[in-house]
């Protein structure tokens, strides 16, 4: 599995999302993370295993009183392939509502926007004969 995919997997917990909500705010020891919980502290160490794997949290030593640290850089990775599709879909919405505006303007619009040659290419006078 390729790292975006592991890092979208990874954060597909709520709990796991809010573990990484929560060491935005500074490292903290397993412990620490597990507090606010109703489950136990090896489920946490499971969920930060499951980070951990991701890319996502790092670990100073193995115990439950080493800090996380939250890998911020690697959400720049999703971040930029989020934005890259955010932006192809403002683009493709600006152009769906310009398309939209130009059906719904009204006759008088369209005649301020511009004259326009009713006439039929076939209907049109032929050169020298008018």
């Amino acid at each position: 599995m390729d790292q975006l995919s592991q890092l979208f997997s990874a954060l597909t917990d709520p709990t796991r999302r809010d573990l990484v909500a929560r060491l935005t705010e500074g490292d903290a020891t397993v412990g620490e993370l597990a507090a606010p919980y109703d489950i136990s502290v090896q489920a946490v160490s499971k969920h930060l295993k499951v980070l951990e794997q991701a890319g996502l949290v790092s670990r100073a030593g193995s115990t439950h009183r080493s800090p996380v640290h939250l890998e911020a850089e690697v959400l720049d990775l999703m971040t930029g392939w989020i934005e890259r599709y955010r932006r192809r879909a403002e683009e493709r919405y600006r152009r769906l509502d310009a398309l939209l505006a130009a059906m719904n303007a009204s006759p008088a619009d369209q005649d301020r926007a511009g004259p326009k040659d009713k006439t039929a290419p076939d209907e049109q006078p032929m050169r020298g004969t008018a």
